[in-house]
């Protein structure tokens, strides 16, 4: 644990960064080394471990507190044989159960601030990054994600002990999961009660511990998860796989697996919500005669007629096209953008038929041209 990196400084943000910028940082960085991106990479794959772990701790609210006031002793189960980290003692010789229990001998009795060390505990979520073409985002697919999650240990069946029941009783405690401590204080001496440091309060001490979990009654397995990401799912959208996470312990549920989407852009689309957009280039001439143009989208090409005297920066909507909603079967639509492309590089002849036409435009005035009749008409008026 001590030469584990600083979890802000792994993500690469400032101790006091809101739960937004931890959340970007964390994107940012796992874009950079996920496993997909570089297959075979050890050292990859281990910054994308040591960027999950990071963000798991710090986007919960808890446990950054914890971190931030103990470090990452603070969050780490393993901390001082499997217990509690925060029922231990300082060097000055208060630990928490023992300023609990002075306070209470000064204001009248008080409450222990001792948690049941046997009590269930669910076990902690797994977040991992999952990053998805555009197309993938749109239709949908089943992924193979691999993670590494504690799972009761199956040579002890979760016990803890060799043969399944080396549990005594902890002779420092008597079983009581507590012992009594002195305090010199500027009162005199007061005597208080803290956590068994033996058994870290559960009362009873393993005999025989199993020797593949080494008395934790969990081990870390590899495992691959087939997760059915719906079609419509959005980048920065996080999907809760239940009861996949890390086993919980003494009896306690199980975490689960968070897997957060990343949706790589796509050259011609952009999505909003459901909704597709593109943009889409036509001439001047099918611009001024109208014509049939072609139209991608996500389900293939599909046939639009354009108007005549089409303007540039038109905007229609093909209805149904966008992207299916998440667990329904209801679409967005498609908004289509065109513009109209100058020619450049024009022949001689070319240039020469356009200023003929262009020419043949001023026979009539502005009559063929609104917007600018309008805009000289409007100027016209201010400067007047």
């Amino acid at each position: 644990m001590a030469d584990e990196r600083d979890y802000y400084e792994v993500l690469g943000v400032e101790k006091g960064a809101s739960d937004d910028e931890i959340k970007k940082a964390f994107k940012k960085q796992a874009r950079k080394y996920h496993p997909d991106l570089h297959p075979d990479d050890k050292e990859c794959e281990e910054k994308f471990k040591e960027l999950n772990k990071a963000y798991d701790v710090l986007s919960d609210s808890e446990k950054r507190q914890r971190y931030d006031q103990f470090g990452h002793a603070g969050v780490d189960p393993n901390y001082g044989g499997g217990g509690n980290p925060f029922t231990g003692g300082f060097s000055g010789g208060f630990g928490f159960d023992d300023l609990g229990d002075l306070f209470g001998s000064f204001f009248g009795g008080g409450r222990s601030r001792r948690s049941n060390a046997n009590a269930p505990r669910r076990g902690q979520d797994i977040n991992v990054n999952v990053n998805l073409s555009f197309m993938e985002a749109c239709e949908g697919k089943k992924h193979d994600i691999k993670i590494n999650r504690m799972e009761k240990c199956p040579d002890c069946n979760g016990t803890g002990s060799a043969d399944g029941s080396s549990q005594a009783t902890c002779p420092d405690c008597n079983g009581m999961g507590a012992v009594k401590v002195s305090q010199r204080t500027p009162f005199g001496m007061i005597s208080s009660s803290k956590t068994c440091p033996k058994c870290n309060g559960k009362g009873t001490v393993n005999t025989n511990p199993c020797k593949k979990c080494s008395g934790t009654a969990r081990v870390r397995v590899s495992k691959t998860i087939n997760v059915d990401i719906p079609a419509g799912i959005d980048d920065s959208q996080t999907l809760r796989v239940g009861g996949q996470g890390d086993s919980g312990l003494n009896g306690g549920p199980s975490g689960d697996l968070n897997v957060m989407i990343s949706v790589r852009p796509h050259p011609i689309f952009e999505r909003h919500g459901s909704d597709i957009h593109c943009e889409i280039p036509i001439t001047y001439s099918q611009a001024v005669l109208g014509d049939e143009i072609t139209v991608p989208t996500i389900d293939g090409h599909v046939k639009y007629n354009i108007a005549e005297g089409t303007q540039t920066g038109t905007v229609f909507r093909l209805r149904g096209k966008g992207v299916r909603k998440i667990r329904r079967t209801d679409r967005g639509d498609q908004y289509v953008k065109v513009n109209i492309e100058v020619p450049k590089n024009l022949t001689k002849k070319q240039k020469e038929l356009l200023k003929d036409f262009a020419a043949s435009m001023e026979e009539n005035g502005n009559e063929h041209y609104q917007k600018r009749k309008s805009f000289f008409q409007k100027m016209k008026d201010a400067l007047s």
